[in-house]
């Protein structure tokens, strides 16, 4: 169930709502145009064992983290990644890469893409598109051969090969942006301690997803509890803050259109 907050700042769990299936994958729709977005989405997209059917991108960016599993496991204060024997494959237009958990992907606009998950579990990826494309997904059933790689640069980033950057007792990680090849959207993970930073906004649409931690998500003067799983749009200009509501981090995947830096 969704809880919308003041100024059209949407709250909802990761499978709230009806998936849209087709062969290996599922997708929960949790932010679009649909549900008050100006241009962001966020999709939350399961893989079962196999190979899926490709996943055609529009006239967008998409940008995708792999996280893997899901909050229901053992420690349920953070998204585990500890069912999953350390990668799947991911195909691009026929191109084979193998991907870790923890790892931000750029899909260019009107590439296809698949998953090839030889785990016994599902292995689930965030999505968002920008802008959002607002129309039914695209599966092509053909079966997509592997090809060697170009001389291109690599379409993604693992969340540890790039240099944590501090704003004040915070750290983020930025994953996707030109330096990928997205000149519209920026992709990063942010590290909140325990506490409640100042109230702020931003003059872009945003979107979080929960991955670690206990907190509250502020929206004026309205709030809701936020946990691993969680799925947040930010209107622009919305103020707003995430409180860290427990004793440790609170790790958030975030995305935002158009593109700047998330020390803003």
């Amino acid at each position: 169930m969704a809880v919308t907050l003041e100024g059209g700042c949407r709250v909802s769990d990761m499978r709230a709502g009806e998936p849209v299936a087709h062969g290996t994958v599922r997708i929960w729709n949790q932010i679009a145009k649909a549900t008050g977005a100006e241009a962001i989405s966020m999709r939350v997209m399961e893989f079962a064992t196999g190979l899926s059917p490709a996943i055609r991108n529009g006239d967008c960016d998409e940008i995708l983290y792999l996280i893997c599993s899901d909050p229901s496991g053992a420690d349920r204060n953070e998204v585990s990644t500890t069912r999953v024997s350390g990668w799947v494959n991911l195909l691009i237009d026929g191109f084979r890469y193998q991907i870790d958990p923890d790892t931000g992907i750029y899909i260019r606009p009107e590439q296809s893409f698949a998953i090839d998950n030889p785990n016994t579990n599902p292995v689930v990826v965030i999505s968002s598109r920008c802008p959002d494309p607002d129309r039914v997904q695209e599966f092509v059933d053909e079966p997509v051969t592997s090809r060697s790689h170009s001389n291109a640069r690599d379409p993604f980033v693992r969340l540890w090969d790039r240099a944590s950057q501090s704003t004040a007792d915070r750290w983020y990680r930025v994953l996707v942006d030109k330096e990928t090849g997205s000149e519209q959207v920026t992709q990063f993970v942010g590290s909140i301690p325990p506490g409640r930073a100042p109230d702020h906004f931003h003059t872009y649409e945003e979107v979080l997803f929960i991955l670690k931690g206990e907190g509250r998500m502020w929206a004026g003067e309205t709030n809701t509890p936020i946990g691993p799983g969680s799925c947040i749009f930010l209107p622009k200009r919305q103020v707003h803050c995430v409180e860290n509501t427990g004793t440790g981090e609170l790790r958030l995947l975030g995305v935002f259109y158009p593109a700047g830096s998330p020390s803003v």
